[in-house]
């Protein structure tokens, strides 16, 4: 092994690749360092310690693994360097190859992490042999103001571009009173939104005894007034329920902004992808939504070049989302992930073909952006103050509907939530000014022991 750890904690460094969920567990990650006596300091600086929390969606996301991995060993040659996460979760036979690694770590690992760290050696457990999910708990979550609460882990549906039940294994709930007591410590330490994330959200309680459901969960922690905003993570469109809306529209807490993966507008394609609905349906549950909530931010995922798509197919999509009343697009160029049964398709497409299609949804996308943003003008938003730019005065935010917004405030505003005047969008941008604050019954004086 190259880098040994000191006999005392030292400085430790973290980069995070892919998903919220892969965020949560780097965040609760540095609390269990920091907590054993460790300093973080910036990824690429000199320490003692260096890990790379691995993302694997894509072959893409491997290489950008392999990537930081190298640069760290740079940076640091006598360091300790680990890779944890989904790449190493998924595929450690590879990464063990590398010469710059010392330690690969799973992602149930992350869990221990430090004891791991004692043991030295590579340790990856099969996540197929776990039970319930197991919260990683946390006491805040470094350098945001809006906190993320892992609920679930794991998925059972198996689209066939998808390694993610391999990387995160079968679906798993944290148990309901578990995540009650989670929230209300994140709430207790000041924040003032609480983001639900899990690998398939809408999955969470299935597995529990007795089982419960997102929707019974939303319910209790709306009806506890618990944070005064709630968002959630990605939702599947057939588990975006007349319920779970019903919601959303009687429940003043609950944020309106909706993340639905789509993926194609092409039913054909959709089929190959082995997605478990169509486009009617798709649309009937965004029309829905967009009907019921008016302002709210929906957002939708989308691959481009899917293994056989053809011009007719592509064009299928892109109709088909530019008819929809979507707030922006994530669009994803297809990336050949092996292992998934989409690797071994025929009709890979060319990078370059890939690559156009790409950027001509995003181009859908950055008008639906402009024309939801543009919308605003002349309206009012309840924004949640995040960074401050003490050379200009201006606070930055997240309104309720996910929209940034700009507008000039005192620093000690940050982290509280206020009704910003919308005057005008400037290079993509909205811009206003505060007319009052929100939520008194709420407030709290950040704990600035946790809240940077």
């Amino acid at each position: 092994m190259t880098g040994h750890l000191p006999s005392s904690p030292g400085r430790f460094s973290i980069a995070t690749l892919g998903c919220k969920v892969n965020q949560f567990e780097t965040a609760a990650m540095i609390e269990q360092l920091q907590a054993a006596g460790w300093q973080q300091v910036p990824f690429g600086e000199p320490a003692e310690l260096c890990l790379i929390n691995s993302c694997t969606v894509t072959a893409k996301s491997d290489a950008e693994t392999r990537r930081l991995i190298r640069r760290a060993r740079r940076s640091n040659p006598l360091a300790r360097i680990v890779a944890t996460g989904c790449s190493a979760q998924v595929a450690p036979h590879n990464l063990i190859k590398l010469a710059e690694v010392d330690q690969i770590l799973g992602n149930q690992e992350k869990l221990r992490l430090c004891h791991h760290l004692q043991q030295g050696r590579h340790q990856v457990s099969n996540l197929n042999d776990l039970p319930t999910g197991s919260p990683l708990r946390l006491t805040s979550f470094a350098d945001h103001i809006r906190a993320f609460l892992q609920v679930q882990n794991g998925c059972n549906t198996g689209c066939s571009y998808c390694i993610v039940p391999t990387a995160r294994g079968p679906s798993r709930s944290v148990a309901f009173d578990e995540v009650l007591l989670a929230a209300r410590e994140l709430a207790g330490r000041g924040f003032q939104e609480l983001v639900l994330t899990g690998i398939h959200l809408g999955a969470y309680g299935l597995d529990l005894s007795p089982p419960c459901s997102l929707l019974e969960l939303v319910q209790r922690l709306t009806s506890e007034m618990i944070v005064p905003r709630l968002r959630l993570g990605s939702i599947e469109p057939n588990e975006l329920t007349d319920d779970l809306l019903a919601l959303f529209c009687n429940a003043s807490s609950i944020c309106p902004h909706l993340h639905i993966p789509l993926q194609s507008g092409s039913d054909s394609v959709l089929v190959r992808m082995g997605r478990p609905y169509s486009t009617d349906f798709f649309r009937g549950r965004i029309e829905q939504a967009a009907r019921l909530l008016p302002d709210a931010f929906i957002a939708a995922d989308l691959i481009a070049g899917f293994p056989g798509e053809t011009e007719a197919e592509h064009a299928e999509t892109c109709r088909f989302v530019a008819s929809l009343p979507l707030a922006d697009l994530h669009v994803f160029p297809y990336s050949s992930r092996p292992g998934t049964r989409a690797a071994a398709m025929p009709g890979h497409l060319q990078p370059r073909l890939i690559k156009e299609r790409a950027e001509q949804l995003r181009a859908i996308a950055a008008d639906k952006r402009q024309a939801f943003s543009r919308r605003f003008i002349g309206k009012t938003l309840q924004v949640l103050g995040q960074r401050h730019h003490r050379a200009t005065g201006q606070m930055n935010g997240i309104a309720r509907n996910y929209l940034e917004v700009a507008y000039p405030a005192s620093p000690d505003l940050r982290n509280q939530e206020v009704v910003v005047q919308i005057l005008q969008m400037v290079q993509g941008q909205l811009q206003g000014t505060c007319i009052e604050a929100c939520h008194p019954t709420y407030r709290k004086e950040p704990d600035h022991d946790h809240i940077p």
